[in-house]
């Protein structure tokens, strides 16, 4: 009975995360954000059971997978490319903003020692890999932003896990070293990416060494598991294993697969994170619920207006930080002004507002342990969680919901043309290579010559449309592409509904129709526009 009520229970969230997310859309609010507001206000029925988030749950069931695919989706070569900013964002305004938030914990917060308050600052300091995801691209921030955001994310949990580590430590056991700690980042760091290539590699060898696309699809589930445990068995960062592993597959995974292998398994993946992600984003605001149960009456108004003052020093030592960490190195160093010019205002600025906190910071949080090695209960520890809750709810959904008007009103925010001019170049690369391939193939004695003169043609069309002259062609412009996709749109909506009509009129059978639309979905998602349903569907017969 007892996991016929947790089923009961893992339905309701299910059901209350797909309705949020539906809303979420109508309203044009990212829906992390409605999910937390959500989670929050169901954690406030009266009469509704108390749902507990294990931290182990969410390091071991949540994390792995939802680091991977954020890893998998960033570009390698504009992570290096930003790699500085990143550095300094993931490892220097972590230490700082530990550094502030300890300060003001330990002077506001009457009895709390630095371990208990470091220990805080490095819970709260770390920007969330999924907030940045899910919420800085459905805004339409600039690439180069964003791809900081998702730098610095996939990396900061490192530095965060390891002063979290070394402050808990030292509240347990009463001794704290700093070399030891250095020693252990480094370590971590280090081991944990080693593992992460490790694991992609065997992975990348046993997906070549099956075809069947159900087996591979479930190896590419396994595989960010598998890095997250080996990396926590010899205590290095399973973060970085999760993230260094996620970004070499996606240099090999194209070759490794079939087309329909990735077809099917960019869908099994995104259904996944997608799950994860909303079931973990309202789990958050149904915290509530069971951290005033932990807090006595007369201390919550008190402990709600701590976590204010200790979220407002997170956010401002991060305006203060990432201004200087844009401006200093290029003052210290002329070379790197020359090739690496200032940002724009607006996208430093941008930076510097949009750091939401998330899963880690309250996993994190609920991972304290509840005594110390002497026996007696872990200082403070009901209210870092509350004060982490509380830094979670400003930052997701107070920063979050400010950043769409703050959008609009900063100048500059339009991205560059860089990827319209690198898709121009690569579909003309393509074609060319495509040609290059029929003539090497002629002659061959299954090779038909009007089959091969018709791709010729084609083929050569689009060398001419796409061949580089100085400038983007129009095709690849972002007017010219919404044109063709509507275009597009309208004439494969007019070709399903021909053959649905077929079928309904008995004229061709159900799998003669599944194939026929299998191609036309293939073509949707060749012409971008595979989330969109025929507008007119055909009447059902």
């Amino acid at each position: 009975m007892e996991n016929l009520h947790q089923l009961e229970i893992i339905i309701l969230l299910l059901a209350a995360v797909f309705a949020l997310t539906t809303m979420s859309q109508r309203l044009g609010v990212a829906y992390p954000i409605l999910l937390v507001v959500g989670g929050l206000a169901l954690g406030l029925v009266p009469g509704l059971p108390t749902v507990m988030l294990h931290p182990d749950l969410v390091f071991l069931v949540f994390l792995p997978p939802i680091l991977w695919a954020a890893a998998y989706f960033t570009s390698l070569r504009e992570f290096r490319q930003n790699l500085r900013p990143i550095s300094l964002l993931a490892v220097g305004l972590v230490l700082a903003t530990t550094a502030g938030v300890a300060a003001v914990a330990h002077a506001v917060l009457p009895g709390m020692g630095w371990a208990e308050a470091i220990a805080l600052g490095a819970i709260v300091s770390p920007p969330d890999a999924v907030s940045a995801t899910a919420i800085g691209r459905r805004l339409g921030i600039p690439r180069r932003v964003v791809t900081i955001l998702e730098g610095e994310s996939l990396v900061n949990d490192a530095t965060a896990l390891v002063l979290y580590r070394a402050a808990v430590g030292a509240a347990v056991t009463g001794a704290f070293s700093w070399s030891g700690a250095l020693l252990e980042f480094v370590f971590a760091a280090l081991v944990g990416v080693a593992i992460g290539l490790g694991v992609a590699l065997i992975t990348r060898w046993t997906l070549c060494a099956t075809e069947d696309s159900f087996t591979q699809i479930g190896i590419t589930l396994l595989a960010p598991y598998i890095a997250w445990v080996a990396g926590e068995l010899v205590h290095a960062s399973a973060v970085l294993a999760c993230v260094a592993g996620g970004l070499h597959l996606r240099r090999h995974f194209s070759s490794a697969v079939s087309p329909a292998t990735r077809i099917q398994a960019r869908a099994v993946w995104d259904v996944v994170v997608f799950l994860l992600n909303g079931v973990i984003f309202i789990l958050i605001g149904l915290q509530l619920g069971s951290l005033r149960q932990q807090i006595p009456a007369g201390q919550f108004q008190p402990l709600l207006a701590a976590g204010a003052l200790i979220s407002a020093t997170a956010i401002g030592v991060r305006l203060l930080w990432v201004p200087l960490a844009a401006v200093l190195p290029r003052w210290l160093s002329a070379s790197v002004r020359r090739r690496d010019p200032l940002p724009p205002w607006s996208h430093i600025f941008l930076t510097s507002w949009t750091g939401m906190r998330g899963i880690v910071t309250l996993a994190g949080a609920m991972a304290l342990p509840v005594m110390t090695a002497a026996g007696a209960p872990f200082p403070f520890r009901a209210e870092i969680v509350l004060i982490s809750f509380g830094v979670i709810l400003i930052t997701l959904v107070g920063q979050g919901l400010s950043l769409p008007p703050l959008i609009r009103l900063l100048p500059h925010l339009e991205d560059d043309r860089a990827p319209e001019e690198e898709e121009r170049l690569a579909r003309e690369q393509a074609a060319t290579a495509a040609l290059s391939r029929l003539d090497a193939l002629a002659g061959e004695d299954w090779l038909r010559a009007d089959q091969a003169d018709r791709l010729r043609a084609y083929y050569g069309r689009r060398v001419e449309r796409f061949a580089g002259n100085g400038t983007v062609d129009e095709d690849c412009s972002t007017e010219a592409g919404l044109a063709f996709r509507r275009l597009r749109h309208e004439t494969l909506s007019a070709e399903r509904r021909a053959v649905i009509a077929l079928r309904n009129d008995g004229r061709i059978s159900d799998e003669v129709l599944h194939r026929l639309e299998h191609e036309l979905d293939v073509e949707a998602l060749r012409a971008g526009i595979g989330e969109r349903r025929s507008e007119r569907p055909a009447p059902s017969g």
